[in-house]
């Protein structure tokens, strides 16, 4: 055979499925035993022995973290960063796992059935869209999925950012202050609700549900909030956004409408991705600390990954607010 033989190669000449194959390596039970030894031969007779599937027979290890993002954008990219770097002196490489059914709900249990064990070790999900996955490798989530879960997880401190940047622009003067929300199903969305309506509550504002916007983490249906709110005849003086990319959305839409940020409209985002720096005006935000998420994870994840327990399997980072050029005093 003159190209590099596969799974699906050694399947067809052992007469067995690719799952029987994956399950025979990697000494999962639930395979006859002569049905293994026919597959470990065929591996032998192809060369297979150079694949990363084969080559972690013996140790029963691949020596690969798996990251599963849904998207490839600042906030993944960041986190990225961090686990990478916490692997440097590490004996793991780190594989990226994405796709165009990253969107789906629920794509994380279908990419670690087809990962865990034949390519990695242990896997870090970033916002996932479930709870738990039932994988057959340690799992460990970064802006974890709202509701119960026994995932170990890594996350910052949303609500208190949402308190920060809501009582920024309240001590700035204003009082007519929208908020652009993030995905209902994770966690860290929720909390930067419910931080956002405590800070109106304790400076005696009234929420008005007419400024509270779905926005989802997606620029069409940020848009579409933003260009609800900013038409409004008592439209608002100020927007938090959920997240940095909803923040400069926003301002896109409302320079379209003629507004100027920050004279007409003050707007502050939350993440701080190098792009809020570069952005002219410099975005306000607040600061999660993504990179430091993903180390954690990435910590944590080699903790388990040794069969020891960690010091908490539940680790929330603090949050700092970073003014900029978007927030301006009410005039």
């Amino acid at each position: 055979m003159s190209r590099r033989p596969t799974i699906t190669d050694v399947a067809k000449a052992a007469g067995v499925s690719v799952a029987t194959v994956s399950k025979a390596v990697n000494g999962r039970y639930g395979v006859a035993s002569e049905t293994v030894d026919r597959v470990l031969a065929v591996v032998a007779e192809l060369g297979y022995e150079s694949s990363l599937i084969a080559s972690s027979m013996r140790s029963r290890t691949t020596g690969v973290i798996g990251v599963l993002v849904a998207d490839f954008e600042p906030f993944s990219a960041e986190i990225l960063k961090g686990v990478g770097e916490a692997l440097r002196d590490t004996r793991y490489d780190l594989l990226s796992y994405s796709g165009s059914h990253g969107t789906a709900e629920g794509w994380e249990r279908r990419s670690l059935s087809r990962l865990s064990g034949t390519l990695i070790d242990g896997a870090i999900m970033v916002t996932p869209t479930v709870v738990n996955v039932g994988a057959e490798v340690p799992v460990v989530a970064i802006d974890p999925h709202t509701g119960p879960a026994d995932l170990p997880t890594v996350e910052c401190d949303s609500y208190g950012g949402a308190l920060q940047a809501t009582r920024h622009l309240i001590e700035l003067g204003h009082s007519r202050i929208g908020f652009i929300a993030g995905r209902r199903d994770l966690r860290s969305s929720i909390a930067r609700d419910a931080g956002y309506r405590r800070a109106l509550t304790d400076a005696g504002i009234l929420v008005d549900p007419a400024l509270v916007g779905s926005g989802s983490y997606r620029q069409d249906a940020v848009r579409v909030a933003a260009l609800d709110m900013l038409r409004r005849t008592d439209r608002p003086t100020a927007i938090f956004a959920a997240n940095d990319i909803s923040a400069l959305e926003i301002i896109r839409v409302a320079e379209e409408l003629g507004l100027r940020v920050p004279r007409d409209l003050s707007v502050i985002g939350f993440d701080d991705v190098p792009e809020a720096s570069k952005a002219a005006p410099a975005l306000s935000t607040v600061r999660q600390p993504m990179q430091q998420l993903g180390a954690e994870a990435a910590r944590l994840l080699l903790t388990l990954m040794r069969g020891e327990a960690p010091p908490a399997t539940h680790v929330t980072l603090a949050t700092k607010l970073i003014p900029r050029e978007t927030t301006a005093r009410l005039t």
